[in-house]
């Protein structure tokens, strides 16, 4: 990503803004690249362990409702993180910044808190991401004196997360056809 720098006097101070942008997206994409390795190995698992499930499923057997329900929120982080990827690939410059990333932080923040009791290692490593993405958000209007509606970047991001919620339903329907999953994952 090139940043244009002016040197003039006046605008010293948001040269390091500029500068230190790139380092910062970069380590949160290292950091996102991670967390996706993790939750696809969890959820290649998960299939293998749930195989059994598509034959003998049963509804009131506790365990088995939560395999599924822990396939399912594997399934649908996974979904939502590699979506917020490829926005953050999108990325060109610091005047793309804010018709990206603002929208991805909620997503990013709903994905940290429900994965807080299953996985917390990278609850903490989404939070942390979220923290980056929201300063890099902040440095970028100073930068380009953009303004932002985070009322219409949380109705984007909850429509995505609705969007993404309903696609793994139909995904994790498919893959267990015998099955009402939404009615056993309460989704």
């Amino acid at each position: 990503m090139l940043v244009k720098c002016s040197t003039n006097s006046l605008e010293l101070e948001n040269i390091s803004h500029s500068v230190t942008i790139v380092p910062r997206l970069k380590y949160s994409l290292n950091l996102l690249d991670e967390i996706i390795d993790i939750l696809n190995s969890k959820q290649f698992e998960l299939k293998e362990k749930n195989k059994n499930l598509i034959h003998d499923f049963d509804e009131s057997d506790k365990t088995h409702v939560s395999s599924l329900n822990l396939e399912h929120l594997v399934t649908f982080s996974l979904e939502i993180l590699l979506h917020v990827k490829k926005s953050m690939n999108r990325i060109s410059n610091v005047g793309s910044i804010p018709d990206v990333l603002p929208s991805s932080i909620p997503m990013i923040r709903t994905v940290s808190a429900q994965l807080f009791g299953v996985i917390p290692n990278c609850s903490q490593k989404l939070s942390e991401i979220s923290v980056h993405l929201g300063s890099i958000v902040l440095d970028s209007a100073a930068l380009t004196t953009a303004r932002f509606d985070f009322s219409q970047s949380n109705i984007e991001s909850s429509t995505l997360l609705n969007e993404v919620k309903l696609m793994v339903g139909s995904k994790l329907s498919k893959q267990y056809p015998n099955l009402d999953f939404f009615k056993s994952c309460n989704t």
